[in-house]
């Protein structure tokens, strides 16, 4: 017997995001000295896929010198984090007649009527916004914001007369060769 699920999200959404959040944090740096240590309180970071999100920032900071701390207690600075935006946006273009639902009697019964176009192209694409402060650990005195990080993974698919289509499908896992599966810092 074949067990088949269905997950509320695709692989290609969750890669389309995860990306996104990578991209947006590519770069990130602090205003303190590198090798401080650093706690990432994730208390109001609140969105789906936030655990990505979350390992995401830690390891670009991590990546740009700062030594990340499990505990409160132990840091030099507090990076308080928040979520923005980490979803998906999609848009639709068509050439002709987008598809519809038109309803046929009072009974709000409806008939679903097919795309008929010459062109049409679909764009799926994971948005990741994320800011954050950072304050001193022992006294609580700002130390610096961190303005809004930015990232977008896009997809686009085309078609042409209802039936040629080309372009990428699907966001495809990264590739890597083996033997460059980690990267010391």
């Amino acid at each position: 017997m074949v067990t088949e699920t269905n997950p509320a999200r695709t692989a290609t959404d969750m890669l389309l995001v995860n990306r996104a959040a990578d991209r947006a944090v590519e770069g990130l740096t602090l205003p303190i000295p590198q090798g401080a240590r650093v706690f990432v309180d994730e208390t109001y970071f609140q969105a789906e896929n936030a655990r990505y999100a979350l390992s995401a920032i830690r390891a670009a900071l991590s990546e740009a010198g700062y030594a990340i701390v499990r505990e409160r207690g132990e840091a030099d600075a507090i990076f308080e984090v928040r979520a923005g935006a980490l979803s998906l946006d999609q848009l639709r273009r068509v050439v002709g007649i987008p598809d519809m639902r038109v309803p046929i009697n009072e009974s709000l019964n409806v008939v679903s009527i097919p795309e008929v176009s010459l062109y049409s192209n679909r764009d799926r694409m994971g948005v990741a916004e994320f800011s954050g402060f950072l304050y001193d650990a022992r006294t609580g005195m700002p130390l610096g914001a961190v303005t809004p990080m930015i990232g977008q993974y896009k997809i686009r698919a085309h078609k042409a007369f209802m039936m040629i289509t080309w372009g990428q499908q699907l966001a495809q896992p990264g590739e890597r060769d083996p033997g460059s599966s980690w990267k010391e810092f």
